[in-house]
């Protein structure tokens, strides 16, 4: 085990040095011998399965020599063979943040995100991406929110909807309020996860032209989060309706969010249980294919985002 001062001051060659010296020679490609004093590979060994010096291997172990390139980190964690989590670790360990990649779900994790807000039958809940692109709702998002079947996927955006469309402006009680909220969340998600949303910077150009009030709420450079409270909102088939929020993290897919709304008092879950009953149709979101969750692109506008 490394002592404590080392594991402070050199969290990266630490963590690099326990990984190495668990990876068995012959599993890494390494000539294997019985007289091997040491556990794992020697650095020599790394050094040459990545491509790199074995004295600038060494030099990252032990905390020496400035920082690493993606492109060497890259090459590091596949001649360790590290796992994804490990390899977003390194990354972490090294820049303070995950590796620049577009993140994406496959048809069997889409499927099981669509089940988890289905079992909120009677709470609004949608799934966004660190672009705030909508993935999967349920029935009651459906019915209370946004029709989201009936949107083509790459428009499906909380935020091209917020300020673009006039049903989501009408249906807050206070529209002003939640939108700088959301803008300023925004912000703050984009710089969290820097390299998961390529497309966020075209949706950014997009609302800038479209809506003078995202441009002013973007300009002022606010910063927050949605984290919970209570929002108010008025729907002309049953009134206005309660409803508390929590947004959450889901932690094994980076940047992806949960938003879960509940009635807070006994006539909120009245009406929202009249909605829902209305509603007829198929309620599923998008499956049976690939979900691209680094953030699509709308129509650009001739602005740089800021």
């Amino acid at each position: 085990m490394a002592p404590l001062r080392e594991l402070l001051d050199n969290p990266l060659g630490v963590f690099l040095r326990s990984r190495r010296e668990r990876m068995a020679p012959l599993a890494s490609g390494a000539p294997g011998s019985s007289r091997r004093r040491t556990p794992g590979l020697r650095r020599s060994e790394v050094a040459a399965i990545a491509g790199i010096s074995v004295e600038w291997y060494t030099r990252i172990e032990q905390g020496r020599g400035g920082q690493p390139s993606p492109h060497v980190l890259d090459a590091v964690a596949a001649a360790l063979g590290l796992s994804p989590e490990e390899r977003e670790h390194l990354f972490l360990l090294a820049y303070g943040r995950p590796r620049e990649s577009p993140a994406v779900i496959e048809p069997e994790r889409q499927a099981r995100l669509e089940r988890l807000v289905a079992g909120f039958p009677a709470s609004p809940a949608y799934i966004k991406t660190v672009s705030w692109d909508v993935i999967a709702w349920n029935d009651a998002a459906r019915a209370l929110l946004t029709d989201y079947p009936a949107i083509p996927p790459e428009e499906r955006n909380v935020l091209r909807l917020l300020f673009t469309d006039p049903g989501s402006r009408a249906r807050l009680g206070d529209w002003a309020r939640e939108a700088r909220r959301a803008v300023a969340t925004f912000r703050l998600e984009l710089a969290r996860w820097q390299g998961c949303a390529p497309g966020a910077a075209a949706l950014i150009e997009e609302l800038y032209e479209a809506s003078p009030d995202f441009a002013a709420m973007w300009d002022s450079n606010d910063v927050g989060t949605l984290g919970n409270g209570v929002k108010h909102l008025v729907d002309t088939r049953v009134g206005r309706i309660a409803l508390h929020y929590e947004s959450c993290s889901i932690d094994d897919s980076r940047g992806l969010g949960l938003v879960l709304y509940t009635p807070e008092a006994g006539e909120d879950a009245e009406r929202m249980r009249a909605l829902t009953s209305a509603r007829t149709g198929p309620s599923r979101g998008p499956t049976g294919r690939v979900a691209d969750v680094t953030g699509r692109t709308g129509r650009r506008g001739r602005r740089r985002a800021g």
